[in-house]
């Protein structure tokens, strides 16, 4: 165990190094967010769009679990450029621990995603978001549970396939209904009665209105209790089978 926890450590430190070396990137990665959180909001706040909470209570949470989608799902993308320049080949010869290889990058992305949430959260603040520090706090827990499984799965394909453009239409054929099934924008409860039959096999949004019920400050309907033992189950299902995957291919 303490071999996996020291190795854990050298790899999430190398991976956060080479993560806080491209501004860049994390900007643009909270860029798309950010704009529906600036240009789409306002837009919400005389309507009526259902839930418990006014319109930054369900818009936020829903933004959070889009970053989560976008950011995470596409981890796997590093991963492959570390393959095409041998790096992940090296790495196979090292004493290593495969599961720390795994582990590792897992937490520099549930990291990156909580310092970017953290920061949509005081923008939302600055707009007009009230909600309990408690929800808050819920909220980021459930949504780095999803980053996790997200992020797994994504390195789990990356080991799989050879380019990025294999690797690409995957991520994007899934990413997009499940985004658009999930209910970020609005609450699929607005939908259609055959699209919010549909909705409800995406495991994605329970984990969007658990998140909204903790920034309303409800705890006890058991939304809250099912989308996080749906993002429980999500991050185990996903770990089980990235670790798999990781020490199948002796990475």
């Amino acid at each position: 165990m303490r071999h996996l926890l020291t190795d854990t450590r050298i790899i999430a430190g190398r991976c956060i190094r080479q993560t806080a070396a491209s501004k860049i990137g994390l900007l643009f990665g909270l860029l798309q967010p950010l704009l529906f959180l600036l240009f789409f909001g306002p837009l919400l706040e005389d309507l009526s769009i259902g839930g418990d909470g006014d319109s930054w209570q369900t818009l936020v949470p829903g933004l959070l679990v889009q970053l989560s989608l976008f950011s995470s799902a596409f981890a796997g993308f590093t991963l492959l450029m570390e393959k095409h320049h041998g790096v992940v080949e090296r790495m196979r010869v090292t004493p290593v621990s495969r599961l720390a290889l795994l582990l590792g990058r897992l937490v520099r992305d549930v990291l990156q995603l909580s310092v970017q949430s953290a920061l949509l959260v005081l923008v939302g603040v600055a707009m007009g978001l009230r909600a309990p520090l408690a929800g808050i706090l819920l909220g980021f827990a459930l949504v780095g549970l999803l980053a996790a499984a997200l992020a797994a799965l994504s390195y789990a394909l990356a080991m799989r396939v050879s380019t990025p453009q294999e690797f690409a239409p995957v991520i994007n054929s899934l990413n997009m209904p499940a985004m658009l099934l999930s209910g970020v924008l609005l609450p699929m409860t607005l939908a259609p009665g055959w699209l919010d039959a549909v909705s409800r096999c995406v495991p994605f949004r329970y984990v969007v209105e658990a998140v909204r019920d903790a920034y309303t400050g409800d705890y006890t309907d058991g939304t809250l209790a099912l989308g996080t033992a749906v993002a429980v189950a999500l991050a185990a299902a996903a770990l089980a089978l990235g670790t798999r995957v990781f020490r199948r291919a002796g990475a």
